[in-house]
Formats: structure tokens, C-alpha cells, sequence
């Protein structure tokens, strides 16, 4: 259960938003005074902070500054009246991850409150440091951020100094958890706008009817509910660096009106009358292939060739072999400045079920196991036991009639080789295959079913058979 921090000096807002959040399953602490919240950072341990903007000891300004040298990488929402508005989207620059204006809606609260829990587990990933490497016990670890030394690695990251320092607009596919924020953030820090804002939204996570309203803003009484003017994400961005994360969940409506933004770089209010001029950089990322989306009718072909100025594939941590105990060990250093513990290294059995699981939740699911392998610990190494079941079995799955659909049999332990049927070898081979021709023409669907042979249902069909 995720931990929420509230502080507000109104009885009744802290009452309201402790019985709103609990009931959709969140942790909630309340404090009625910026210095009172402080003193809870501590015992509390929260996910994320909520904090008025006027509170009657210090400012919001004063209160993030204090949070973030308590916790820098603490989430902070601030919560604000209109006529602050402006005042909170400054206060955002300066490390607040997003606002609330009140009065405060249900969706909304929830919403950002997603987007901003979700923004804070991103795995960051960076350029390795020249400075030497230090030992992953706690009070050590000065970055936020690691990248990996292999080849992969050095491939990606070739790429991103490249179209860093142009204005190009730029499409980031990757699996879930391989970090494309902060490939995104990383772009935006190398290039000529790194003084400005970067502002992120995850489209997949925002209603339709907010959607529009999120990016392009709201004017007051535009629509039921709009009581006060809102500032949409492009505004924020004025000068930076917007980044739209699976942007193919965007509704289709919404992504016309997009278009004529990105074109034309000037944008109206939802209820608005006035062209507002916008001057930010597009970074968008996704987990299937736009152009592909395009032709199933779901993501505008036209918007795609307009992000389509440079595209960048973010490896999978399966094929980064060689950077999993750097990245396991920056981790490990994290958690132990978080947890505020000093777990020096893996056991080897640990290390050699890392280098040899599939990672399908890639960074995030180690940067998770991780920690929970930390906060179970006994001793000042990661032993075996601290790992889930799934990592410690993982080579105990069979492959039956599907191999790409895995099974733990009742006794937990592999059955025989020679109880391997053909057809479960030659449904192995006929994966192997498809991976590889479809890897060889780039993942062109039509060009990979000529080569093999078939049509292109049919080889839709077998994909979605191996869940490829």
C-alpha cells in the first residue's frame, strides 16, 4: 500500500482527502502545519507529499525546499488556489511534481496522483560517471542516475548525443520498465533547454475527458466542472521540454487537435478565445510502433510523421546482459541510502539467477526486487531466499503445446527432456524463427511473412499464439 502525506491547515480538506485516498487504497498521515509534516517525512516514510501552498508557518516554496533536503527524490504535489496558480507552476520548476487547484475534484486528485507515483518509480538512466566507482553501502551514492558500460548500452546512448543538442522531435519505443523518461530527461538536460522545464504526462493514464484539458488546459466554465482556469501541460513546457509517454492512448479526437499544435506551435484553451504561442520540444515514447498503430486506425499517420524526426530504441534489460550487475548494484546502493541499511553485495547463487532470469519487467522489476530483497535481508549480503518465487524458479518453468506460455508443475521441480514432445520443440523452433526474420527486416510484418512464406493473418496469428 502506497504512502500518502497530506499537509493542509484546513481541518476539513485533510479529513476530506484522509477518507477519499484510503478508500482508493492508499496510507494516509495528516499534518495541519508545514513543520508538523516535516517531523512526519521522517515517520512516515510517504510515497509522495500533498502540501497547500499556503500553509500558516512557512510557504510552498519553503516547504518543498525542505522536503527535497530531507528526501530529494520525494514526489510533491502542491495544492493551490487559482489566483496562485502562476505562482505554483514556478514553485514546479523548482521540483514539484505537479498542482491541484481546489476546489478539488475526484478524478483529478486521482489522476495526479497516479502520474505523479508513477513518474517517481521510473528507472533513470544516465551516462556512466568518470569519477570512481564507489562501493554500494549507504551514504556513498551521489547519483540519481546509471547507465550501463556494455554494448548495448554505448548504442543507445551514441544516438541520444546525437539528437540531444538539435530541436528534433523524437518517438523513444521501448518495453515497459526500460526507462524511456529518462532517456526523455536526458535528451532534455543535453540539449539548449536544459534551463527550462520538462514536463511529462502519461497519456495512458488520463481519462478522455481530461486528456484535453491536461495538455492544452481549460478555460473557467468552459465544461461541467471547469470552475477555474487551468494551465495545460504545453504551457508548462513553454521553453522546454514536453514528453507525452505512450502516446498512442491518446484519443483520436484529441490527437487532431494536437496536430494543429505541433504544426502551427500556437494552441487555444479549451473555452478559450486567445492563440497562446508555445515554444517547447516534443519527446514522445511508446511500447508498440506508431506507425503500425496508424494503420489499424488508432494513432493519426500524419501526427507520426511529424514526431518521426528521430526515433530511438531503448534495449530490453534481457539483451544488456553484461550491465545487469551494474545496474543491480546501483540499485542495491539506492535502497540502502532509502531503507538506511548496508548490504554490501549479492550472494554468487544471486548474482547467477540475475544474469541468467528474463527480466520481463526489466528495470523496474529489478530496481522491486531489489528493494524488497533489502528490506528482507538478515545479513549484510542479498542471500537467495530474499528473492521471489518467480526469480528463484524461473528455470523450473516448462514449455508444453505453447513453450512461450510457462507452467510451474505441482512438484516444482522439471520434468525429464525426454518428456518434451516434438511438437513442443517445433513450436520452439518456429518462434525462433519468426523472432529472427522479423528481427532482420526491422519488424516489418509484411516483409517478414513474404520471407517465411505465409500471409501476413497468418503470421499475425503465431505472434499472438507466442505472445510476441
Amino acid at each position: 500500500m502506497q504512502k500518502i502525506l497530506v499537509i493542509d491547515d484546513d481541518t476539513d480538506i485533510c479529513m476530506l482527502l484522509r477518507r477519499f485516498l484510503t478508500k482508493n487504497g492508499y496510507e494516509v498521515a495528516i499534518s495541519k502545519s508545514g513543520n508538523g509534516g516535516l517531523v512526519l517525512l521522517d515517520e512516515f516514510h510517504p510515497d509522495l507529499v500533498m502540501t497547500d501552498f499556503r500553509l500558516g508557518d512557512m510557504t510552498g516554496a519553503t516547504i518543498l525546499q525542505k522536503i527535497h533536503e530531507k528526501k530529494p527524490q520525494l514526489p510533491v504535489l502542491i495544492i493551490t488556489g487559482y489566483s496562485d496558480i502562476k505562482t505554483a507552476v514556478n514553485v514546479m520548476k523548482m521540483g514539484a511534481v505537479d498542482y491541484i487547484t481546489k476546489p478539488l475534484f475526484p478524478d483529478e486528485i486521482l489522476v495526479t496522483i497516479q502520474n505523479a507515483l508513477q513518474k517517481a518509480t521510473q528507472i533513470s538512466i544516465t551516462l556512466p560517471s568518470k569519477s570512481k566507482t564507489t562501493s554500494p553501502k549507504k551514504g556513498l551514492i551521489q547519483k540519481d542516475h546509471i547507465a550501463g558500460s556494455g554494448q548495448e548500452s554505448k548504442n543507445l546512448f551514441r544516438q541520444l548525443d546525437l539528437v540531444a543538442p538539435t530541436n528534433y522531435s523524437v518517438i523513444i519505443y521501448g518495453e515497459s520498465g526500460s526507462g524511456k523518461e529518462s532517456i526523455a530527461q536526458e535528451i532534455h538536460a543535453r540539449s539548449k533547454r536544459a534551463n527550462g522545464p520538462f514536463v511529462a504526462m502519461d497519456c495512458g493514464a488520463i481519462s478522455k475527458e481530461l486528456a484535453a484539458s491536461e495538455l492544452f488546459g481549460h478555460e473557467k466554465g468552459s465544461f461541467t466542472g471547469a470552475i477555474n482556469q487551468k494551465i495545460g501541460h504545453f504551457e508548462m513546457a513553454n521553453g522546454g521540454t514536453l514528453f507525452l509517454d505512450e502516446v498512442a492512448n491518446l484519443p483520436y479526437d484529441v490527437q487532431v487537435s494536437l496536430l494543429r499544435v505541433v504544426q502551427e506551435r500556437t494552441l487555444r484553451r479549451i473555452g478559450g478565445t486567445k492563440e497562446i504561442s508555445v515554444d517547447v520540444r516534443i519527446i514522445v515514447a511508446s511500447n508498440e510502433r506508431l506507425l503500425e498503430a496508424s494503420r489499424k486506425g488508432k494513432f493519426r499517420e500524419d501526427l507520426y510523421h511529424r514526431f518521426n524526426e528521430f526515433s530511438i530504441e531503448v534495449p530490453p534489460l534481457r539483451q544488456r546482459k553484461s550491465d545487469i550487475m551494474e545496474f543491480a548494484r546501483f540499485f542495491l546502493a539506492q535502497t540502502n541510502e532509502e531503507l538506511d541499511k548496508n548490504i554490501t553485495t549479492f550472494a554468487p547463487e544471486v548474482e547467477e539467477v540475475f544474469k541468467t532470469y528474463g527480466w520481463p519487467g526489466n528495470l523496474r522489476e529489478m530496481r522491486n526486487v531489489i528493494k524488497r530483497a533489502t528490506l528482507l535481508s538478515e545479513k549484510d549480503y542479498i542471500e537467495a531466499k530474499s528473492l521471489p518465487f518467480e526469480l528463484m524458479n524461473h528455470e523450473r518453468l516448462l514449455v508444453f503445446e505453447n513453450p512461450y506460455e510457462q507452467r510451474i508443475p505441482e512438484n516444482n521441480y522439471p520434468e525429464p527432456a525426454q518428456h518434451l514432445n516434438l511438437k513442443s520443440v517445433a513450436s520452439d523452433a518456429e518462434y525462433e524463427t519468426i523472432l529472427q526474420v522479423l528481427k532482420q527486416v526491422n519488424y516489418n510484418k509484411s516483409k517478414a511473412a513474404k520471407l517465411l512464406g505465409i500471409d501476413r493473418k497468418t503470421l499475425y496469428n503465431k505472434m499472438n499464439n507466442y505472445n510476441m
